[in-house]
């Protein structure tokens, strides 16, 4: 009985593993994961190449004009400016900026142009003429007064149109001050030299450099 049990055990194996040899055989190739992730990757970049454009053209860039590009800057100096309002006998400030002297590179005919620093609206435009009497304000040593045609903004439509005004000009110091008044006589005059006030801007610029190192020399100590 023993041997005849043996035989049939013995079939059952052959014939097991003729059937996995077969399903090895009919079973389908599956591609390596790699391959499929790379042609994957093609598509998505393929894909991904998607031109944009803009929602909105920007205008081309515009050369702007301030008026002063046939002039030479040949005065400045820092000041704060008023005006005289007639009608409430109150003086108005109209703001801080540098006080200029233009002259025409052609006609070499001088005008007086402020601009206030931030908003750069012109605050004062005017020829320098013999006319013009600059006199100290209210007995100061640091301010000077001059009546004058003037074509500026008007400080409450913005409009360009001539106006008599009465200046006012206030300098941080006489020294400024009085530099302003040599200059101002001067070009009234048409005398265009000694304007060195312009070298004013280089030499602040050298005081502030040099006291920001002294400061940070004593922070490093």
């Amino acid at each position: 009985e023993i041997p005849a049990l043996l035989n049939v055990s013995l079939a059952l194996l052959s014939s097991h593993r003729r059937s996995e040899g077969k399903m090895a055989e009919t079973e389908p190739t599956v591609a390596p994961a790699a391959d499929a992730e790379e042609e994957g990757g093609e598509d998505v970049e393929a894909e991904a190449q998607v031109d944009f454009k803009p929602l909105i053209e920007l205008p081309p860039e515009i050369d702007h004009k301030s008026g002063e590009e046939d002039e030479d800057v040949i005065f400045k100096m820092r000041t704060k400016l008023f005006r005289f309002n007639e009608p409430t006998k109150e003086w108005k400030e109209r703001g801080t900026g540098d006080v200029r002297f233009l002259k025409h590179k052609e006609s070499s005919k001088v005008r007086v142009l402020m601009r206030a620093e931030k908003t750069l609206r012109v605050r004062a435009n005017h020829p320098v003429t013999e006319q013009l009497d600059l006199k100290p304000h209210a007995g100061s040593d640091r301010a000077f007064t001059y009546f004058t045609p003037d074509w500026s903004e008007d400080p409450e439509t913005g409009k360009v149109e001539q106006s008599n005004e009465l200046f006012a000009f206030r300098f941080a110091n006489a020294e400024n001050a009085a530099k302003f008044k040599d200059a101002f006589e001067k070009v009234k005059k048409g005398d265009f030299t000694g304007l060195d006030v312009l070298k004013q801007d280089e030499e602040d610029a050298a005081k502030a450099a040099a006291s920001a190192a002294e400061k940070e020399e004593k922070k490093a100590e």
